[in-house]
């Protein structure tokens, strides 16, 4: 049975911390290193104070802040595995936990001449990188990561729970965006495709059916979304049958205030436990049996298993077979697999033709009226 009050965990039982941490404002490398060996100190204390602690999970951007300046992004962009991988490595191992760390953010191979990824490393309690991932929906039309290119995973975590990550709605303000007029030069180094992570089903829904148990989801989600993000992540969870972890900033960081509320929420989509708005860990004790049981057994409420067997009742007393249907019924998702353009046209249709908004400018993001340059661009460099 999964549970919260407790600081224990057992062979079938996974613990996990939700650590709130606050949002750090910091400017260099050696701002940076010293802000990882504050984290690393917190996983030593927490693992002390609450020994069946198997996972701990800290927010997106705890470890480097948000650059709010562009030069300062790229000087302390890190390499993974490097400097503060192997700090976080070193505690993990020394400890015996597994932990979940934010790297905002890793270089890009052709580093500095594109942004940076949005990263999160999930290191076991040998101390060994087990997953990478990199944010695939960045926040737009204010965060300008490069998106991710490497899809979600599905990992062996401690006891042998299957685990995913993703990233946030990240609402943040990245610093390639400034007060300047948006220029060619500026325009070519703009990531193409930007997208963000938690608020879109698809990917909750890729990473269950690949075999999650638990999604975990570092954030750093600032007011005024701290209803709708509270809602999403249980929402999530009850519809895709898994477990969420949600690891949110607190605090004030000079520009945005961050509400906090981390927590853990079961697979029936019921918080086990949450945080407030303060800086502080929520452990819950996650059961191993409990959700493969669940997916196994649960027959009315067992989304992973109906979406594809759709209707087998009416089937099979049909005579048409034992299974149901497993074609895809939506048109969306079928044109999306087949034609890309075709499907952004759609989207289009019902949103609209260009990424800027002439009512409410978003600096480095063109104006609807300088779309033409653009396409332009776009042929120049054979883009597509």
């Amino acid at each position: 049975m999964s549970r919260h009050g407790d600081i224990s965990s057992s062979k079938d039982t996974v613990g996990v911390c939700v650590f709130q941490y606050p949002m750090p404002r910091l400017h260099t490398n050696e701002e940076v290193m010293d802000n990882a060996k504050n984290i690393c100190d917190i996983v030593k204390g927490t693992k002390q104070g609450l020994p069946g602690m198997d996972l701990i999970v800290f927010p997106e951007y705890s470890t480097m802040g948000i650059m709010y300046d562009r030069q300062e992004m790229f000087d302390t962009a890190c390499q993974i595995p490097g400097p503060l991988t192997d700090m976080f490595s070193n505690t993990c191992k020394e400890v015996g936990v597994w932990g979940v760390f934010s790297l905002t953010g890793e270089q890009h191979e052709e580093h500095p001449k594109k942004n940076p990824y949005n990263t999160l490393v999930l290191i076991n309690d040998k101390g060994e990188i087990v997953q990478k991932y990199r944010k695939l929906l960045p926040w737009t039309p204010i965060e300008g990561w490069t998106p991710g290119n490497l899809g979600t995973f599905v990992t062996d975590g401690p006891k042998g729970l299957k685990v995913s990550m993703i990233i946030c709605d990240a609402y943040t303000m990245c610093p390639y965006h400034g007060s300047r007029k948006l220029t060619r030069h500026a325009l070519v180094s703009l990531p193409p495709h930007d997208r963000l992570d938690g608020n879109y089903p698809e990917i909750w829904r890729d990473c269950a059916m690949r075999g999650a148990e638990l999604v975990i989801r570092p954030q750093g989600y600032m007011y005024p979304a701290k209803e709708q993000q509270i809602m999403v992540s249980k929402c999530m969870a009850w519809c895709n049958n898994v477990y969420v972890a949600v690891a949110n900033a607190s605090g004030f960081d000079g520009v945005y205030t961050y509400f906090g509320h981390s927590a853990i929420v079961g697979c029936d989509g019921r918080t086990l436990g949450e945080c407030g708005t303060e800086n502080n860990g929520a452990l819950d004790i996650l059961s191993i049996s409990g959700i493969r049981d669940a997916r196994e057994n649960d027959q009315s409420q067992n989304q992973l298993f109906k979406l594809l067997h759709r209707g087998y009742t009416g089937v099979y007393a049909n005579g048409d077979g034992a299974k149901g249907i497993a074609k895809c019924p939506f048109e969306f998702y079928n044109t999306w697999v087949t034609n890309p353009l075709e499907a952004q046209k759609m989207s289009e249709q019902v949103t609209r033709p260009t990424i800027g908004v002439g009512c409410c400018p978003v600096a480095g993001i063109p104006a609807p009226n300088e779309m033409n340059d653009i396409e332009e661009l776009t042929n120049e460099l054979n883009l597509t």
